[in-house]
């Protein structure tokens, strides 16, 4: 039984097939975003690059949490680059630590018409936001969301560890 399990991997790598379920959906979009906002699990790091404007409360929805908002003004304009992320999403823990669990991409309607097509990263499109004026991309790179990598809210995020709570539909 030993040997035909290896005989099968054997066989599978031969064929160029992946053994495991992650190397098939590689996603080097992904893989960067990641690589770029790894430093920024660190607060601090993340508000010495410029990451310091606090854009919202500790935000929670029916649907769940997204954290805290961090923005850097200085990337907020028409254009986005998956190594750029506008906001970095951050929930509190237990201890009031800020844990990064997301990014989110924005647009402003100024720049980008609400008329017009939605813009596009990561061959997702992204969703109009009347309430700020702007058109946003979600990513949670950092915390595995059960609604999808995409989705705007992740019911595995809690606000419950912060004092500056907005409850909220996004």
């Amino acid at each position: 039984m030993k040997n035909a399990a290896a005989l099968l991997t054997a066989i599978a790598l031969l064929a160029g097939c992946s053994t495991t379920p992650t190397d098939a959906n590689k996603n080097p979009d992904l893989d960067a975003l990641r690589r770029v906002t790894t430093p920024f699990q660190t607060f601090q790091t993340a508000t010495t690059a410029g990451w310091s404007a606090k854009i919202t409360g500790c935000m929670k929805d029916a649907a769940g949490g997204m954290g805290f908002h961090y923005g850097n003004p200085a990337i907020i304009d028409a254009t986005v680059r998956v190594e750029e992320p506008e906001l970095l999403l951050y929930e509190p823990d237990q201890s009031g630590t800020l844990r990064l669990v997301a990014v989110e991409y924005i647009i402003p309607f100024s720049a980008h018409s609400k008329s017009d097509a939605a813009p596009v990263l990561f061959g997702q499109q992204f969703k109009p936001n009347d309430t700020f004026q702007l058109w946003g991309l979600h990513v949670w790179a950092w915390k595995d969301n059960p609604s999808g990598l995409y989705a705007d809210w992740n019911p595995s995020v809690s606000c419950a560890n912060a004092t500056d709570v907005s409850s909220m539909s996004h």
